[in-house]
């Protein structure tokens, strides 16, 4: 097990589930992954769900407001990125091109955040955490361990991200697949596949990749619960297994376990 209590800047530090239906998500997810549940009340009938392994936080759910669902916007997981301070990373953010979509606000004292849009249209939150321990787990099967940026302009994508947190972007070493990897200092934390891998009809968006013992086996609970399987499970040589699924509210995700070393 591996506890995390601080995320460094530029580490995605927050995965957060917008529902359409937050009982029966509750359900699949701590079925599929055995995460414990915590609900906390929010306001007025609403409950922010903390999902939890060996009582640290894996990410959370809450249940999609109406004037989302009027903008038409679906169940999704969201990815959230540490930043010392959301204010400076927002303001950078407009520089370097992309769109803040909220000003940079306070979630009570647990920290500040603003969502961005970057400029090819995929949507990340920029997280400034003020507790003095994230409380988070990683390395183990059920905790998010990747994520792809999946968006037709790699180019303005990378040029954006790496302006924007530093990170270092490029095709990995003997790799002619034209996959770009992600470096936060000296962590690889994710990639950006080639555009042309890229669904035409699927909006730009950060894809997150939770750690599995078994990806043909959890693909298949997956499906005995209700899920959908978009891809896979596919071997990548070298580097392990995957599948592309869709929770039964229609929130996608893929499953991962890396290639024995």
């Amino acid at each position: 097990m591996a506890n995390i209590d601080k995320y460094t800047p530029g580490s995605f530090c927050w995965f957060e589930l917008a529902t359409s239906d937050q009982d029966a998500a509750k359900s699949f997810y701590s079925s599929l992954f055995g995460w414990g549940i915590a609900d906390m009340p929010m306001g007025p009938g609403e409950v922010y769900t903390m999902f939890k392994l060996e009582g640290r936080n894996t990410g959370a759910a809450y249940t999609l407001r109406p004037e989302m669902k009027a903008q038409g916007i679906p169940p999704h997981w969201a990815i959230y990125i540490a930043v010392e301070s959301a204010d400076d990373a927002a303001a950078k953010a407009t520089a370097a091109g992309g769109q803040v979509l909220a000003p940079p606000f306070d979630v009570f004292d647990v920290g500040r955040m603003a969502p961005v849009m970057d400029p090819t249209g995929a949507a990340f939150v920029l997280w400034q955490d003020k507790r003095p321990q994230a409380e988070a787990i990683g390395g183990v099967p059920g905790t998010f361990c990747w994520a792809d940026l999946c968006t037709k302009n790699v180019e303005a994508a990378a040029r954006f991200y790496s302006e924007l947190l530093g990170w270092q972007i490029a095709p990995g070493e003997h790799d002619t697949s034209g996959y770009l990897h992600i470096k936060n200092g000296e962590t690889f934390i994710g990639g950006i596949p080639p555009a042309e891998q890229q669904n035409p009809h699927v909006p730009p968006h950060w894809m997150l990749y939770f750690y599995v013992t078994d990806v043909a086996e959890s693909t298949a609970k997956a499906k005995e619960l209700g899920a959908q399987v978009y891809m896979g499970p596919m071997a990548i040589e070298k580097v392990g297994t995957m599948s592309v699924i869709a929770d039964p509210q229609g929130a996608s995700f893929a499953l991962f376990t890396p290639a024995p070393r």
